[in-house]
């Protein structure tokens, strides 16, 4: 989203992202970033809670409007409501990037892709 962020901008469309993988999206270069210390998924907010959602949209807005220059990042002031424990267990067996659902389809996707190749169907 990052890549197509930048070329909407450079064709005249405004844009700001919300995201939490600040590292990652600032070195692609948005023009305007609302970052939110949330686990991945999550940008605004926890599911369920919609005031919470509005709130992160309003200040995604408010950094659309209101950005001084390009590469502008904001930090939204929300916390984590179950805490920051979730950062200590990223990409641990106990919450992996892939469940064993998704790890498995993309393992099968995988290996289509590798018969394709080997076929020259690619």
């Amino acid at each position: 989203m990052s890549l197509v962020a930048r070329y909407l901008e450079e064709n005249g469309l405004p844009t700001v992202m919300i995201a939490n993988a600040r590292d990652i999206v600032e070195f692609c270069g948005v023009p305007r970033l609302l970052y939110t210390d949330f686990p991945l998924g999550n940008p605004v907010g926890v599911p369920g809670d919609a005031d919470m959602q509005r709130e992160i949209v309003a200040m995604a807005l408010d950094v659309l409007v209101k950005a001084e220059g390009p590469r502008t990042t904001r930090e939204a002031p929300h916390a984590w409501p179950q805490g920051e424990a979730w950062k200590d267990k990223i990409f641990t067996e106990e919450q992996p990037f892939l469940d064993k659902e998704a790890t498995a389809r993309w393992l099968a996707d995988k290996a289509q892709y590798r018969q394709m190749k080997s076929d020259g169907k690619l």
